[in-house]
Parts: structure tokens; sequence; C-alpha cells
């Protein structure tokens, strides 16, 4: 009211601005007076809604708070790109995005097609919860990638990398570094069996599994934890005081540090769990048994991780065929 009176007083007289004062409270008087909400802001809000629905969906699925926390972050980018109501997305929306955001970012197809699936299972969501007709993303095929073969540890640089740790806490991390670095970093003394040598991790979506270990290490964990004088329950801590547990980044830190002692640039956690498949594979183990080992749901993920000897598929073909 004392706004719409200010600016009539710049154009009215007094007595005419009386009579207005007098309109208007006889008029808007018992009415609510509510801010519009601008067309843009409403699909904004609608958006985010949809997104919060289906984070919450995938967190009871199981999925990982970092794992959230991506597709999160993924959607949201859209969302700031393409600024309509999801259910007026179409595919060309989603595919030109995708173009672009691969051309500014400079990013690779591995990295792009993990983008892509991120809006499959987003939209896929959607239309399953009757929330959208179809999925946009249905046509927009898995993006192609470059198969590279990827690098393993040899036994020797194994050899030289355990040689080389000056703590007996870091030839035991090695030694277990079959496993995933996450579950690796959460796991706790209690977790250990020594007289069965195996342990109890939990994977992805927090999946209880067991893993084993060979005699020596299990030499190494029992020597690494004689020296512990803390009461921290995790398996893992680090050296200077009050020894917490081991992170993620401390375990990628360390291996570097001792992969440069040895002339090795490339030394990081997930090399030796491609090395351990690949290893397995190359001895003879049933492939669903690597799986298992190594806590994969789908056995192309194991295939992905392995590299496969070519004189041992010499072998198996005059073996198998002749």
């Amino acid at each position: 009211l004392e706004t719409v009176l200010g600016k009539a007083r710049t154009v009215f007289d007094t007595i005419q601005c009386e009579i207005i004062k007098e309109l208007l409270i006889n008029n808007l008087n018992g009415l609510d007076i509510i801010q519009s909400v601008t067309s843009e802001e409403s699909v904004r809000k609608a958006n985010s809604d949809l997104l919060s629905a289906f984070i919450s969906a995938k967190k009871i699925e199981g999925s990982s708070a970092k794992t959230l926390t991506y597709y999160e972050n993924t959607i949201v980018k859209l969302f700031s790109t393409i600024k309509k109501p999801v259910a007026e997305m179409t595919t060309n929306d989603i595919r030109t995005y995708l173009a672009e955001y691969q051309e500014e970012r400079h990013l690779s197809k591995v990295t792009v097609d993990n983008i892509r699936r991120i809006f499959s299972s987003f939209f896929s969501w959607l239309e399953d919860e009757d929330l959208i007709l179809k999925s946009p993303v249905r046509r927009i095929h898995k993006v192609r990638t470059d198969t590279l073969v990827k690098e393993t540890i040899t036994d020797e640089q194994l050899e030289q990398l355990r040689d080389n740790c000056t703590e007996i806490r870091d030839l035991a991390l090695i030694d277990l570094l079959g496993m995933r670095v996450g579950e690796l970093v959460r796991m706790n003394r209690n977790d250990l069996n020594f007289h069965e040598r195996q342990c109890i991790v939990f994977g992805k979506g927090n999946k209880e599994r067991e893993v084993y270990f060979n005699a020596r290490t299990k030499i190494h964990l029992q020597q690494y934890l004689d020296t512990r004088t803390d009461t921290n329950p995790a398996l893992f801590v680090s050296l200077s005081k009050p020894n917490n547990r081991l992170t993620i980044s401390g375990v990628e830190v360390r291996l570097r540090t001792i992969g440069k002692s040895i002339g090795l640039n490339k030394i990081h956690p997930h090399k030796f769990r491609r090395t351990l498949a690949t290893m397995a594979i190359d001895k003879g183990m049933p492939i669903e048994q690597v799986q298992c080992i190594l806590g994969h749901v789908k056995i192309d993920t194991t295939l992905h991780y392995a590299k496969v000897n070519q004189v041992n598929v010499k072998m198996s073909h005059r073996k198998y065929i002749g």
C-alpha cells in the first residue's frame, strides 16, 4: 500500500492521494497478497522435486553417498542448461547437451557414456513411476569407446614394491589390495579371521562378502597389529598420532611414494586389483570365481579388469581345439 501511495504522490495532489488510499483499503481489505512465481522458477522447483525423489529411490536401493552426489550433480548440470520441464525434454535436447558438454570440457568417451547412463537411469525411473510417457534417452545408444589394454603390475615390480616398504603397515596394505581401496579403509581389526585366513568387507551398496588372504599376508598383518599401541578399531591407521583411520587419499599418496622410489610413476590401488584379476585368470581360476573374489555383480565387469595372457590362449587352443 505504502509503495503504491509513494508513487501516486509524485503525480497526484494530497486530496487525490487520500481518495486513492481509501479506494485501495476498501477494495483490498481481507485479501492476501501473494508474490507471483515466474514460469522459470516453477519449472526449476518441479524438476528439483523429481530429482529429489529419484535420489531418495536410489538411496533406498543402496547406492553409496558418493554415487548419489555424482548422480545429483550430473543431473543438476543438465537442468541448468536445458531449462524445460523434465517431461518436455527431448532426445535431441539431451543428445545436443552431451555433444556440447563433451566438446567444452574435452571429456573422454568413457566419461560421456557415464553421463549418458546416469541420464538413462533417471529418465527410465521417471517412466517406470509414470511421471513421463517415455524416456528420451532410449534412442541415445551407448558411446563406443576404444578398447585399451590396461597395465598390470608384474611379479618383479610387486616384489620391488614390497622390498621398498619401510613400514610393516605398508606391506600388509599391499598384500590386501586385491579388494577395493574403499573396502580396505573401512575394515576394522575385528573383521579379520586369522584362523581361516579370511576377512569380511562391505562392498558397493554395503554388500557384505568374504575376502581371503594367503599365509604371507597373515604374517604381515599380525606383525603390523603387534606394533600398534593405539586403541583405534580401524585395521589401517596413520603412522603418526592420533593414529586416525587411513583414508583413500592416504593410501593413494603412500603407494605413489613407494612406486616413485623404484621408478614406477603409475602405481595406484586399482592397479593392484586389476593385477589380481589378471593373475587369477592367468593361472586358470574360473572367471565366475574371480567375479566372486572381486565382488562384481556382472561378469562383464570382471572381464574388463582382466588382461588375458595371449600365450595361455594359444596353449588352450591347442589343448581344447587342437
